[in-house]
């Protein structure tokens, strides 16, 4: 087989950001990392730039902790609106290598609050949700965080969202707010535990402040009678 040779990347100006050439002659940007996540406060300053359509892909996002490309694929009968549940049907395929076809569908409870909203969303829709894709989510996020002066912008993406569910979860299981612990989360997010902690996970840096900035958010997740 032949070996593929790697593009050689050079540091910016841009932290953690590097910049390369392919052979067409066309610049590209890889970062260092994608640990990046959302503080709460942040995350609502930032939503606050998007448009109506960004604001619900964002909104979807954070809501269930799914991947874009899974989030995109819900139709109003992936939603019981009795239970406060969504389906993710259509999900990522983790083990193409050892012959899996397609990803094993995940049901994950949703707040109560969010819930009405997609409700009243499909009233007069049918389909798709119909969240925007991923390259036009990604600018536009970029966008909004560069318009709120946020330095790394540059850093965030729709993934970085994923992230900050599972953190925010985290940081509500451990101080008791919520019955969801690690296991709970990997099951929600599709991942095991291996996974999360080299990936998604890092050490609680919130204030009171932002804790409740967070609840705020994720309204009765978890806490559901």
């Amino acid at each position: 087989m032949k070996k593929i040779k790697s593009l050689t990347l050079k540091k910016t100006e841009k932290e953690d950001l590097l910049e390369g050439i392919r052979k067409d002659g066309k610049k590209y940007s890889v970062r260092r990392h994608r640990k990046s996540f959302f503080m709460p406060d942040v995350w609502l300053k930032m939503l606050d730039k998007l448009s109506k359509k960004g604001k619900l892909t964002a909104d979807v996002l954070i809501q269930t902790g799914a991947r874009i490309n899974e989030a995109r694929n819900i139709e109003e009968r992936d939603i019981d609106y009795g239970r406060n549940t969504i389906r993710l049907r259509i999900v990522k395929t983790k083990a193409r290598k050892k012959g899996e076809e397609r990803g094993s569908p995940r049901t994950i409870p949703i707040n109560s609050k969010f819930i009405k909203q997609l409700k009243k969303h499909f009233k007069d829709r049918k389909g798709k949700i119909g969240i925007l894709s991923t390259p036009a989510f990604n600018i536009a996020l970029k966008k909004a965080l560069e318009r709120i002066n946020i330095e790394d912008y540059y850093m965030y993406s729709a993934h970085s969202i994923r992230k900050t569910h599972g953190n925010w979860l985290k940081i509500l299981s451990n101080l008791r707010i919520i019955n969801c612990d690690g296991f709970e989360i990997c099951l929600r997010l599709g991942h095991d535990n291996n996974t999360f902690l080299k990936g998604y996970g890092s050490a609680g840096v919130m204030n009171s402040k932002d804790v409740l900035l967070i609840k705020q958010i994720l309204g009765d997740l978890y806490t559901q009678k």
